[in-house]
């Protein structure tokens, strides 16, 4: 909250007209809870960067001119897409939504627009990737997301002269931004009205217009009208949540806050410096390696202990878990990501009752794992050795416990509860390799 202090008086007076304004609907504020409940999802990068097998910001990093970036929607022809598979294989990995990228930074949009000739249907491919994955989600019962770029390195319209990437694409105009802000609108409302039911809208690029994250002022060199944009959102579909992944508190008409490849406290990727909110729901995202779009190069696959850990600590700390994969041009999903989501759905087979539908926070995570809560059930998950061999200690747990047994071995557990904390006694208990469950039943 303290960088929002940093803004000018008008940006904060008009701030604060937004947040009086804006008054979730009920079934906004249903939403938000179902999210919470949610807790694991899939994150589809994808699209005509994936051609290049170079990561989803090859057009920035390789500084490829407009003209000659707009040659890849010739070769974007995935003709092994099968979206049926797409979302069996979120729900078999024990994922309740999808967030899938319908515009990403190269401007190039997954869906049947009007608003803009690079688009899937002037591609070979022809097909509507948007709305296949929304009839497959509807039918399959899983919700779905939209992430859109609010930055674009093609286009003329948008504010490039005052943005920090996109610098190399060749465009020399400046910007227009009323033009553009109609050109997201109108793409917006398409997104909104011809796919059904959404359950939000993921946004990204704010950062384009700010300072590096860490930086005391982060204000935004232009005004993105969010009031406006939002406004349109919650009119098209009062029940879909709004986030925005700028790396800052919440701005007012949001519904979810995100973290990008850190957990709440962390900040290991050097893009959270903000804290989690205690009022809206909150998300982090994560690659399966090192890249979010599809990359030839890039072999760091992040083991199945590691991803099960990340959704546990997570889960621990009230955090959905947004985990990614970059399908290959061709519409396949390589079997390294594949492989792992069927292992993580093989354990939320059994321990999925842990993680869906609870709640943490509900005690400090520490350095031996996190608790989860549901109901009149709290799940100690142990996911490293505890110091103390034969005994887990649980400091200044002082909530009633009637029982402790390990899940899924039918053994019951000795416990001590005093004044300093909770001992739980681990005789005869062999650790499991991803997570030990204990369930504590409260009076």
């Amino acid at each position: 909250m303290k960088r929002l202090f940093a803004l000018p008086l008008c940006v904060l007076v008009s701030m604060s007209l937004v947040a009086q304004t804006y008054t979730p609907a009920p079934e906004n504020i249903a939403a938000r809870q179902e999210f919470r409940n949610d807790k694991f999802g899939l994150f589809i990068h994808w699209g005509p960067f994936s051609i290049p097998g170079d990561g989803e910001w090859v057009m920035n990093n390789k500084n490829i001119k407009v003209k000659n970036y707009t040659n890849l929607m010739n070769f974007f022809n995935p003709i092994a897409f099968d979206a049926a598979e797409y979302v069996s294989l979120a729900k078999s990995a024990g994922m309740k939504y999808i967030t899938l990228i319908t515009r990403h930074h190269d401007g190039f949009s997954m869906w049947d627009t009007k608003f803009s000739d690079f688009n899937v249907m002037n591609s070979p491919y022809k097909k509507d990737i948007v709305k296949m994955v929304a009839d497959e989600c509807h039918k399959q019962g899983i919700k779905l997301y939209l992430y859109y770029s609010l930055l674009d390195w093609r286009r003329d319209d948008y504010p490039h002269e005052t943005g920090k990437t996109g610098k190399g694409t060749g465009r020399t105009g400046k910007g227009n931004y009323a033009a553009y802000l109609q050109f997201m609108k109108n793409q917006l409302t398409e997104l909104l009205t011809n796919y059904g039911k959404i359950g939000g809208i993921w946004f990204d690029g704010h950062w384009d217009q700010t300072q590096p994250e860490g930086a005391s002022d982060r204000t935004s060199r232009i005004d993105w009208k969010y009031d406006e944009i939002y406004a349109l959102i919650h009119k098209l579909q009062p029940h879909a949540m709004i986030g925005n992944n700028h790396h800052l508190s919440p701005f007012p008409g949001e519904d979810f806050q995100m973290f990008e490849k850190d957990l709440p406290g962390e900040n290991k990727s050097g893009l959270s410096f903000q804290e989690a909110s205690d009022k809206l729901p909150v998300e982090t995202c994560e690659t399966m390696n090192n890249s979010w779009g599809y990359s030839l190069t890039d072999n760091q696959y992040k083991s199945v202990k590691d991803l099960v850990h990340y959704l546990v600590k997570g889960a621990g700390r009230d955090v959905n878990f947004l985990l990614n994969v970059g399908p290959m041009p061709n519409g396949q999903i390589q079997p390294e990501f594949t492989d792992t989501l069927k292992a993580i759905g093989r354990w939320m087979e059994k321990n999925g009752e842990t993680i869906s539908g609870t709640r943490g926070n509900v005690y400090t995570p520490q350095d031996w794992g996190v608790v989860t809560a549901k109901g009149k059930s709290l799940f100690v998950h142990i996911i490293k050795e505890p110091a103390q061999a034969g005994y887990l200690f649980m400091p200044e747990f002082k909530t009633k416990i009637t029982s402790a047994a390990v899940r899924g071995a039918n053994k019951v557990l000795k416990f001590k509860q005093l004044p300093e904390g909770t001992f739980i006694y681990l005789d005869g208990v062999q650790l499991d390799n991803l997570d030990t469950i204990i369930e504590l039943k409260m009076q």
